[in-house]
């Protein structure tokens, strides 16, 4: 089974990066515009079905956020001639750059030396997160006797942990082969703000691929609130089509229901800072912002955002896969202690 979980896993890893080099190809021959975007659809159909060959839940929603959402957004904006894709990229950055969520720097050398020093995760920092993994995973042992309210809040930080140990370690990658990446997070556990946490600290990857996608065109038409609450719509539909990757059910709309939320809510912040500052008074200090910002998108996560992870078995199905993942790295650390 290990052995199909790898072939697959190449296949599809090879199958990527053929389909990023005939997109750079298209794109050198084609300007932007309605030719260059029906040479590419072939690449975008392939994008969207390749994590279906997957039968893990794990890689098949690992591979749908970076191939499905990402890189289809990212291969939708070269056909019009945006976006961190660029035909006169180099082969290797470009494939990398379509096939990961990642975004090459374009500033000068001293502005990618400061992105390197930013992303690049401080030792204890890191052993902080694989203790909260670990911690996590041998917690989930024991997940049918904890609380529904603490499990939820286990996956949330289970979620951070992990994305924010991978996608740092893939531009680490990306930085070996010489090429420097922008951070994926900015300590999101330090937001002052709903629109704080949202803009510059969670996700960098997808606010950089949503703001020309969807914020900018619809600002320049309908303003900054139609804008933010466009962009906040489009993660909530690519998140239903997330979750059906992960679970392979229908989308329940739940997901949509909490990101429509929070665009409002965004809103009304930002309508209640403006009004504020006009009558001179101070905003909250920021602990108590933070842990208004903490209580809030947890209360409505575990309202909104992981009920459709967690049922019809789905729950139970990733928390074993979760358990084999960790049981493969107790072996391998045994091994590795035995052989010291």
């Amino acid at each position: 089974m290990e052995l199909l979980r790898n072939s697959i896993a190449a296949m599809v890893s090879l199958a990527v990066a053929v389909a990023a080099v005939c997109a750079r190809a298209a794109s050198s021959w084609l300007r932007p515009g309605f030719l260059r975007l029906a040479a590419l659809l072939p690449v975008v159909a392939f994008l969207v079905a390749a994590p279906l060959a997957f039968s893990s839940a794990i890689l098949r929603g690992i591979a749908a956020f970076f191939l499905a959402w990402l890189g289809v957004f990212k291969v939708l904006l070269l056909a019009a001639g945006r976006g961190p894709l660029d035909p006169t990229l180099p082969l290797l950055p470009f494939v990398f750059t379509a096939a990961l969520p990642v975004k090459l720097t374009t500033t000068g050398a001293t502005a990618a030396s400061k992105s390197k020093s930013k992303s690049t995760m401080p030792l204890v920092s890191c052993a902080v997160k694989i203790a909260a993994m670990a911690a996590i995973l041998h917690a989930y042992k024991y997940a049918s006797q904890l609380h529904l309210y603490i499990r939820l809040a286990l996956y949330g930080v289970h979620i951070y942990c992990f994305l924010d140990l991978l996608l740092p370690c893939i531009a680490a990658a990306g930085a070996a082969l010489g090429m420097e990446m922008e951070p994926q997070f900015d300590r999101p556990y330090m937001e002052s703000s709903l629109r704080d946490f949202w803009g510059p600290r969670w996700n960098l990857m997808v606010t950089a691929i949503l703001r020309p996608s969807v914020y900018d065109p619809v600002r320049a038409r309908a303003g900054k609130p139609t804008a933010a609450m466009a962009t906040f719509l489009v993660s909530g539909l690519m998140h239903e089509a997330m979750i059906y990757y992960l679970t392979l059910r229908s989308p329940t709309g739940e997901m949509t229901a909490f990101f429509v939320l929070h665009s409002a809510c965004c809103v009304a912040e930002a309508f209640c800072a403006r009004r504020w500052a006009v009558k001179g008074w101070a905003p909250p200090p920021r602990p108590v912002a933070t842990l208004l910002v903490v209580v809030f998108v947890a209360g409505t996560a575990f309202w909104l955002f992981f009920p459709p992870i967690c049922r019809e078995g789905s729950e139970e199905a990733l928390l074993e896969e979760w358990a084999a993942v960790a049981a493969f790295f107790e072996d391998a650390g045994s091994k590795l202690l035995w052989c010291v």
